[in-house]
């Protein structure tokens, strides 16, 4: 019965990926990452967006190149060893119409199901999400496309988990 349950999940799993990849119109899941970090962490570092978005710095610099060239995003002037990265105001928008296609798309998948099912649904994928959470790095890798606006303290399973575990385990939080 599990092997059903497992083909179940995974069949869902490709469903969300196929929608998430049609929401990001002409946009790599990569350069997606990017632009919602960015959005959402002003500022943030190269290396620090690879770390995120789960990809190779080279890759990353790639990436944000073409960012750059569409004219969603600017480098600040070096700050020793780091260029400080912003969106501009056309890549704020951009990064926005992303996020909105994104949910978009999962709420036209939950639409589905009826009110008192997607609540038990949603505490479900709330266990499952804070029972993988590992750390502060994983909640920020697996949220990368997440609107922290929306989902932030209490709402957000993983987040609470990973503030749960820093609070437990010396030295966890990054």
């Amino acid at each position: 019965m599990h092997m059903l349950y497992s083909n179940t999940l995974g069949a869902f799993g490709i469903l969300i990926s196929d929608a998430i990849d049609g929401a990001l119109d002409e946009l790599s899941p990569s350069a997606a990452a990017l632009l919602l970090t960015l959005h959402y962490q002003p500022n943030i570092t190269i290396s620090r967006l690879a770390e995120v978005a789960g990809i190779a710095q080279s890759t990353a610099v790639r990436v944000l190149d073409g960012l750059a060239r569409r004219g969603w995003l600017k480098r600040r002037p070096r700050v020793g060893r780091t260029t400080p990265l912003l969106l501009t105001d056309v890549g704020k928008q951009r990064a926005l119409s992303v996020q909105q296609a994104r949910l978009d798309a999962m709420d036209r998948l939950l639409a589905t199901l009826p009110e008192q099912e997607l609540n038990r649904f949603v505490r479900s994928l709330d266990r499952i999400l804070a029972a993988a959470t590992t750390s502060r790095e994983f909640a920020r890798t697996t949220c990368r496309l997440c609107d922290h606006a929306a989902c932030d303290g209490a709402f957000c399973p993983i987040g609470t988990r990973a503030t749960e575990l820093e609070q437990t385990i010396p030295g966890s939080s990054q």
